[in-house]
C-alpha cells in the first residue's frame, strides 16, 4: 500500500502545478482556453486527493469523504463550467486581446504534465481498480490540455482573438455534457461510492463492498 500512496501523492502534487500554472497565466493572458482546462485539472486535483485519502483514512470517514468529495465535484464542475460558459459568450460579443503564444506554451506543457500524472499512475492501476480509472482520465486529459494549444495557434494564424473563448466554450460543454451524463448513469455510486470502492482498515487497499 505504500507505493500506491508515493505515486498518487506525487500524482497530486503534479497535478496542483498543472492547477496553479494555468489558471495564473491564463487569467495574465486573458485565455479563457487555459482558465477552462485549469478548472478541469482543479477537478483531477479533488479526485486525486480522495484516491489518496482513501488509502489512509478508516473506512468510515473514507466513505464520507468520497460520497461529499463527488457530489461537491460532479455539481460544483457543472455549475463553474456554466459560469465560464456564460464569460465565453461575453468575450464572443465583446472580444479582448489574448497573448496567443502563452496557451500554446503552457498549453504544451500541461499536456506533458498530464501525462507525467498517468505515467506514475500506470503501475499502481495494474492492481487497483480506482487507480487504473484516474490513470485513463489523465491520459485522456492529455489531449484535452492540447485545447489552449489549438486556440493560441489559431489565434496566432489568423489574428482573430475570439477563437480563444471559442474553444474554451466548446470545453466547457463538453465538461458540462460528460459530467451530466457520468451523474445520471452512476448517480448511486456517486452518493454511495462505498459499494464501488472504500478504504478498510483491515485491508491494504481500498476493497469491493458487496451490496
Amino acid at each position: 500500500m505504500a507505493h500506491y500512496r508515493k505515486s498518487v501523492a506525487a500524482a497530486v502534487g503534479l497535478n496542483t502545478g498543472i492547477f496553479i500554472v494555468e489558471a495564473v497565466a491564463g487569467y495574465q493572458a486573458s485565455s479563457l482556453s487555459l482558465i477552462m482546462d485549469s478548472l478541469h485539472n482543479l477537478s483531477d486535483e479533488l479526485a486525486l486527493v480522495c484516491l489518496y485519502l482513501a488509502f489512509i483514512v478508516a473506512r468510515g470517514p473514507s466513505q464520507k469523504l468520497l460520497r461529499s468529495a463527488n457530489v461537491f465535484n460532479s455539481v460544483g464542475l457543472i455549475a463553474v463550467s456554466g459560469l465560464l460558459l456564460w464569460q465565453v459568450v461575453e468575450r464572443m460579443l465583446n472580444p479582448v486581446p489574448v497573448q496567443g503564444v502563452v496557451p500554446i506554451i503552457v498549453g504544451l506543457a500541461a499536456a506533458a504534465a498530464n501525462w507525467g500524472v498517468a505515467r506514475l499512475l500506470l503501475q499502481p492501476s495494474k492492481d487497483n481498480a480506482a487507480i487504473r480509472l484516474a490513470y485513463i482520465h489523465n491520459l485522456g486529459d492529455v489531449w484535452v490540455s492540447l485545447a489552449p494549444v489549438l486556440a493560441g495557434v489559431l489565434l496566432i494564424v489568423t489574428g482573430y482573438s475570439f477563437f480563444d473563448p471559442l474553444i474554451a466554450g466548446g470545453v466547457a460543454l463538453w465538461i458540462i455534457v460528460s459530467t451530466g451524463r457520468e451523474v445520471f448513469e452512476s448517480h448511486e455510486d456517486l452518493i454511495w461510492p462505498e459499494r464501488i470502492v472504500c478504504g478498510h482498515p483491515d485491508h491494504d487497499e481500498p476493497r469491493a463492498v458487496e451490496s
